[in-house]
């Protein structure tokens, strides 16, 4: 469920006619997925757009290119260097899906699955998609428009799975995933799936702000101080009417050992969230001065759910039992910010 959200994919997840159940291994998930809305999109055909493209043509198409033409001679021979566009199913977002394909026929362990995977990547090299996983600089240059529904979650799928699942470096092993060892990627699939929750459960009633940069409230810098100073950005920031929520996910344990004994709240964290929380009170923004802040964790050996007002504002501490099911897990993050 949290991939799912931190794909952005929350609102494809019932169209996805996936076979697929909370056992299923992620790069499984994955494939069954991608697999599934490829082959959808095939029947109504790829999308195409326009490529620019040189050529030496017996007639004129689009643009003379008279350097070319005249160093060559090709006058001589009835030919003509032109620069025109032309229609192609080569798009960076079609060779995004087919390096996607590639891939998951290498690393899943169902045969058939495989299978169906590489059958659907041969399709679209034979529609004359390149094999080349496009940079990010060619993937700006083909947005996917907002009605095109079908090639969003199709390249959402590609994406996630491109990004997530690398063959890990054990030798012998080859079927792990970078999910099984690396915190870091843990951490970022953690911050990035709570934030696609809230923006795809409250975007409704709520005003949700991903990544949100606060300011400090600053008189008389230095001219060297901006430079230097840190920046504040919350992970999700939560407005209605009346209140404003800031919160802040951590993918560690909530408590740490104290040096003489017994356990406390994690300093740093809490220092970080009063930052959030007291830069924004005093500035003319009501929600401001009575924000309240919450620091998300996961579950690991115990539930913990504590809160505190200082200064106005209430902090709370929470974690969430993500070993529990989806519908579980989504009823906490509801509750969590009183939704």
């Amino acid at each position: 469920m949290l991939l799912v959200y931190a794909a952005d994919l929350a609102g494809f997840l019932e169209r996805a006619e996936a076979d697929v159940d909370e056992k299923t291994e992620l790069p499984e998930l994955l494939a069954t997925l991608l697999a599934t809305v490829v082959e959808r999109r095939l029947r109504r055909s790829l999308s195409r757009g326009y490529r620019m493209t040189e050529a030496a043509l017996p007639r004129v198409r689009g643009r003379i290119d008279w350097l070319v033409t005249e160093s060559g001679s090709l006058l001589r021979r009835g030919l003509v260097a032109c620069r025109f566009e032309e229609l192609t199913n080569d798009t960076p977002r079609n060779r995004l899906v087919r390096a996607a394909l590639e891939r998951m026929a290498t690393i899943v362990l169902r045969p058939e699955l495989s299978r169906r995977c590489a059958t659907l990547a041969r399709t679209l090299a034979a529609q004359r998609v390149s094999a080349n996983r496009p940079t990010r600089s060619e993937s700006s240059k083909d947005p996917v428009a907002r009605h095109e529904v079908e090639d969003r979650l199709m390249v959402a799928v590609a994406t996630m799975a491109l990004d997530l699942l690398v063959p890990a470096e054990a030798a012998g092993d080859l079927h792990l995933t970078r999910l099984d060892r690396d915190e870091r990627l843990l951490r970022r699939i953690f911050e990035k799936a709570i934030a696609g929750f809230y923006r795809h459960e409250l975007a409704r009633t709520w005003n949700v702000r991903v990544q949100h940069g606060f300011d400090w409230d600053m008189t008389a810098p230095t001219p060297g101080l901006a430079a230097l100073l840190p920046g504040m950005q919350a992970d999700v920031v939560l407005d209605d009417e009346k209140q404003r929520t800031v919160i802040d996910t951590k993918f560690t344990g909530i408590l740490t050992a104290r040096p003489y004994g017994g356990e406390s709240f994690k300093s740093p964290h809490l220092y970080q969230m009063y930052a959030y929380l007291r830069s924004q009170a005093g500035r003319g923004d009501a929600r401001g001065d009575t924000a309240e802040g919450v620091l998300l964790h996961p579950s690991l050996d115990r539930h913990v759910d504590e809160s505190v007002t200082i200064q106005g504002h209430r902090i709370r501490f929470a974690t969430v039992d993500l070993a529990r099911s989806g519908a579980d897990v989504r009823a906490r993050l509801l509750e969590i910010v009183g939704a």
